[in-house]
């Protein structure tokens, strides 16, 4: 399926430039986690925001959501684990993939720093989707690296596939099928050879086939290597264009101040010069 914008990200950010590039008539996916698992819906009051004083960061996101719905917004809920540039622009969400000609980036911050190995034995063991990677281990042993509200349920997935699943998660999850074996741990490590052999857990070795690492979502650096940083953050222009043509980027992905009024404003911008730049390539 084809869209004109596909934008990763569902926080204020996400929202803002969807209600925009809607305004302008383009037909727009929005990527991402559920709202409600967005940072900000558990913040208990915010007043800065100019004509929604007082609102919890829940009601906040509530009605950012319903205006862009009302817009006539599509949605996914989901991660993309896969983009590629190519006539535009294709990324992979499970094991469907979805068309776009222009990009929006609005993940937030992703704080989550990659495991010793996880980059070495990535597509040698190691895998960010179990819906798309999971028949390759059929009934062999693998670990679930739970990081994100979804995970126990892919874990449940490769279980009723016939993998042998191992959970490791540092806290207790909700929704894991009783017969898979849950470890409390922290510090992890992939080992291996040529494939992956084991996961290292807070100095113990499970040994497995595969390691699904599960978090919420996956960097932009790490679906858009060309990507240009500054300090860990998208670089962009005023109009919120990236070094890569097509490819804007908007809201805490860009860095400071992590204000709602900051990632809203960034993301109508990114909107308008994503249609702007669409119309010009037309």
């Amino acid at each position: 399926m084809t869209y004109d914008i596909i934008v990763l990200g569902s926080g204020p950010a996400g929202l803002a430039a969807a209600v925009g590039a809607r305004g302008r008539g383009k037909r727009v996916l929005v990527i991402g986690n559920r709202w409600q698992d967005s940072p900000l819906a558990r913040a208990e009051q915010v007043d800065n925001y100019l004509g929604l004083p007082g609102r919890t960061g829940h009601e906040m996101l509530e009605e950012f959501q319903r205006h862009a719905e009302q817009m006539g917004t599509e949605f996914l809920t989901g991660k993309a684990i896969s983009l590629m540039a190519w006539k535009g622009f294709m990324v992979t969400v499970g094991s469907q993939v979805y068309d776009s000609r222009a990009l929006i980036l609005a993940p937030g911050v992703i704080r989550q720093a990659k495991y010793p190995g996880e980059e070495e034995y990535l597509g040698r063991g190691v895998s960010y989707c179990a819906t798309c990677d999971g028949m390759l281990y059929r009934n062999k042993p693998v670990v679930v690296v739970g990081r994100s509200p979804d995970a126990p349920h892919e874990a449940n997935y490769l279980k009723s596939l016939g993998c042998q699943v191992t959970y490791v998660a540092a806290r207790e999850p909700q929704g894991l099928d009783q017969e898979i074996p849950f470890v409390r741990a922290g510090r992890l490590a992939v080992k291996g050879e040529q494939a992956v052999t084991a996961l290292e857990a807070d100095g113990a070795s499970i040994p497995c086939a595969g390691i699904f690492i599960l978090r919420q979502a996956v960097a932009p650096t790490d679906l858009l290597p060309a990507l240009e940083t500054e300090e860990g953050y998208i670089r962009v222009d005023r109009r919120m264009a990236t070094n890569v043509e097509g490819v804007f980027a908007a809201g805490d992905c860009t860095g400071g101040p992590l204000q709602v009024a900051k990632a809203v404003g960034e993301g109508h911008v990114a909107a308008l010069s994503a249609c702007e730049y669409l119309d010009q390539i037309k």
